[in-house]
């Protein structure tokens, strides 16, 4: 006897996309719908639905480890060539560099430990 295939049993196809597509996609009519929904019930302060109660308080210390360590204003020279690309993908760049500093950063700090 052989064993018929489940719909639900299929592997799904692996589909990759990049962060830039997924920002850049327009949203579907139900998704405009769904978040405007939550704007106005935001706007409206309407949160009686939620029940706190088992949540429970966060205390100073916790809350102190949250906040981001203060800016420091540099001024650094970029190749010309480094300074377009960082601008190819819109403004914000002194962000995007902070971001990738991050993450190298935080990647030596992996290979050390």
């Amino acid at each position: 006897m052989v064993k018929k295939s489940s719909a639900s049993s299929r592997r799904a196809r692996r589909i990759s996309r990049s962060a830039e597509s997924i920002f850049t996609k327009p949203l579907a009519k139900r998704q405009k719908e769904a978040l405007n929904r939550i704007a106005k019930r935001q706007a409206r302060g309407d949160d009686s639905g939620i029940d706190y109660t088992d949540i429970p308080a966060l205390t100073a210390d916790e809350l102190a480890q949250f906040r981001r360590a203060p800016k420091v204003l540099v001024a650094a020279r970029l190749d010309r060539d480094v300074y377009d690309w960082l601008l190819q993908y819109g403004e914000g760049y002194s962000t995007r560099i902070n971001s990738i500093l991050r993450a190298v950063m935080y990647r030596s700090t992996q290979e050390t430990s």
